[in-house]
């Protein structure tokens, strides 16, 4: 699977693509709309930053709730640090922005392992009143551990996730956050962490409101499911997302042997490699209960060698 669509909303808000009025083109109230930025990954003739300056010249800025920061130029060899030093210059003309996500980049832009990406700490800091933040890519991604007293959303959407992201999202100290979205990867793209690197995340010690839980595109998700099994924090979600990964028998029947799961809303495990007796037994057990179970296949497939080791693969790899 690869990402083929650019996000269509966020913050609640429908996606706009900023492009400068041509004299008869309105454009939408700067409220109504979350922008979303861009310039041309690929031979571009303006740079993000200059995109970013005409629109902050065309719409009233004080109004703007949600900003998706779309391609920018040499997305596959250059890290965005022109956007995020301009985004923060201007955080006094965004006083109500509460949403931002950084990397809104399809396939035919740039692929998901491929888009160069640096730390988005001061991205956090300069906007304390952020509510939601997501980033794409992970190539060169940072993500320290800090504190943010307002973000309720957090997604980190990558083909394969440094451990050093993993542990500083689990050392920071985040007491408002309710959805947490990582997408951990492969280490033919990066991906060095393991289950054990998630037990500041399970705990749930620094996130006492956290209800959404999303631990997927892994190809450990076995191991991940056995740390979820038993960690603190899933007594008081409301959605365990384990999905998009490489999760078989051996994940499920630990989930199932691990504590109750049957106060979820939602247990999704779409894009598996669960066999059928465990799938029924996962329906059996949550689905009487009132838990919506996603146990689609999509397109999960598998490879064998000659001597018949199996090779799964995430969803969302290169």
């Amino acid at each position: 699977m690869t990402i083929g669509g650019h996000l269509e909303e966020l913050y609640g808000l429908p996606a706009f693509t900023f492009t400068e009025a041509d004299g008869t083109a309105r454009l939408p109230e700067p409220d109504a709309v979350a922008w979303r930025i861009a310039a041309s990954a690929y031979d571009a003739e303006h740079a993000w930053t200059e995109v970013f300056a005409r629109f902050c010249a065309a719409v009233d800025t004080t109004r703007v709730r949600a900003l998706i920061v779309g391609a920018w130029e040499d997305a596959y060899d250059s890290a965005p640090s022109d956007v995020v030093e301009a985004l923060v210059a201007a955080r006094d003309r965004l006083p109500a922005l509460r949403a931002v996500f950084l990397g809104d980049i399809v396939f035919e832009e740039c692929e998901i392992s491929w888009i160069n990406q640096g730390d988005v700490a001061p991205l956090l800091a300069g906007f304390p009143e952020l509510e939601e933040f997501g980033v794409r890519g992970g190539q060169g991604l940072e993500f320290p551990a800090l504190r943010h007293d307002r973000l309720r959303k957090l997604v980190v959407e990558t083909g394969g996730l440094p451990v050093g992201v993993v542990r500083g999202v689990g050392a920071s100290e985040l007491p408002a956050l309710e959805h947490l979205d990582l997408w951990l990867g492969t280490s033919w793209y990066g991906a060095d962490s393991e289950a054990a690197d998630l037990e500041p995340i399970l705990s749930g010690a620094r996130l006492p409101r956290l209800r959404h839980l999303a631990l997927r595109n892994s190809e450990i998700q076995d191991e991940v499911a056995a740390a979820v099994a038993s960690a603190p924090v899933v007594a008081r979600l409301d959605v365990l997302d384990l999905s998009m990964g490489t999760l078989g028998d051996d994940g499920a029947a630990a989930l199932l042997g691990g504590q109750p799961l049957t106060h979820l809303r939602k247990l999704d495990l779409h894009h598996h490699y669960i066999g059928e007796e465990l799938r029924q037994r996962i329906r059996g057990t949550l689905e009487p209960a009132g838990v919506e179970v996603d146990l689609d296949q999509d397109d999960a497939e598998w490879d064998e060698d000659d001597d018949g080791t199996v090779h799964r693969y995430v969803a969302v790899g290169e």
